[in-house]
């Protein structure tokens, strides 16, 4: 009996826990889980050549113009922050700002893009674009052909 407490942590012997020392394990290995998960869905991607869910995202971006969404698309695909930019023109916008109901025609980006691209990309958004708080949101792909996915990744790499 003195054994088996000590081996669960409930003795004084040099097996037992501190106070608080089980809450503060259960707690890193929650907060770790989730880096952990990925590390080893990406190990599990090389070995087998499989796409994991995530790691490439679709970047939402509304321009005012046809000519801005060109510059930006063109922009974001000289710095290699995508591969692949569609632009789809005349998208009708209804929001709210400074209190009133607005209705705007506006050319939608869909941008095709690394997940861990996603902070720098909508980052430099910001800086060029027009509107005062640029709409730029991004939902990662959980499905993609693998050729279509291997040739986005060879886009975006640093020559």
């Amino acid at each position: 009996m003195r054994t088996s407490r000590r081996l669960n942590g409930l003795g004084g012997g040099p097996l037992a826990l501190k106070p608080g020392s089980r809450q503060r394990i259960l707690t890193a290995s929650f907060l770790t889980y989730p880096m952990l998960r990925t590390l080893s869905q990406q190990l599990l991607s090389v070995v087998t050549g499989s796409y994991v869910s995530g790691t490439y995202s679709i970047v939402f971006v509304n321009c005012p113009n046809e000519q801005i969404a060109r510059d930006i698309a063109r922009a974001i695909l000289d710095k290699k922050l995508t591969a692949s930019v569609n632009i789809l023109p005349k998208a009708s916008s209804l929001y709210y700002w400074n209190g009133e109901i607005e209705e705007a025609t506006e050319i939608l980006l869909l941008i095709k893009t690394k997940t861990s691209k996603v902070h720098l990309l909508s980052s430099y958004i910001r800086l060029v674009h027009p509107f005062e708080i640029p709409e730029v949101f991004s939902l990662p792909m959980d499905q993609g052909d693998v050729h279509y996915l291997k040739w986005l990744e060879e886009g975006m790499e640093e020559e």
